[in-house]
């Protein structure tokens, strides 16, 4: 067992955990923020990403002792983030989602890679995505919709 003290979402969590529990797990089961998806348990199918000191890992391969003393985001902590609610809106709009079960690692992806590349190429988004399996959309509407955020974010109508 062991004493981790992490902020999540901005929320200071104090908890002993198991040396073996994983950071998808803990927050799932013991914070109960749902959003973060376990699918593979072996972080290749990028259902499970969560950002940890701003950097995006696959918290299912991720243990929770690994994150004592750091800042963790998940999906349900960005209220407010304009990036955030522009991709959400733009998922919606180009009917990105159909089962809903990789869309909170989508989101987590898109985030961050729009933030480091805010005019991307449809390619770009494509790469950008490829460690998320979809089973449901074919993809096509995942990447219109990045491509639609990038444009509302700089100002430009949508095509």
């Amino acid at each position: 067992m062991k004493a981790i003290n992490i902020r999540i979402n901005g929320r200071p969590v104090a908890q002993t955990v198991d040396d073996r529990l994983s950071l998808a797990d803990f927050v799932r089961d013991h914070c109960l923020l749902t959003g973060t998806h376990v699918g593979c348990e072996h972080g290749v199918c990028g259902a499970c990403p969560l950002m940890m000191d701003g950097k995006p890992v696959r918290s299912c391969i991720t243990l929770a002792a690994a994150a004592d003393g750091r800042d963790i985001r998940t999906v349900e902590g960005y209220e407010g983030d304009a990036l955030m609610q522009a991709i959400r809106k733009a998922f919606n709009l180009r009917h990105a989602l159909q089962c809903g079960f990789c869309t909170p690692g989508m989101l987590i992806t898109l985030t961050e890679f729009l933030r480091d590349n805010p005019n991307p190429t449809e390619q770009e988004v494509r790469i950008a995505i490829s460690g998320n399996l979809c089973r449901c959309t074919g993809y096509q509407g995942i990447v219109l919709a990045a491509l639609d955020a990038a444009k509302r974010l700089q100002g430009a109508a949508p095509a």
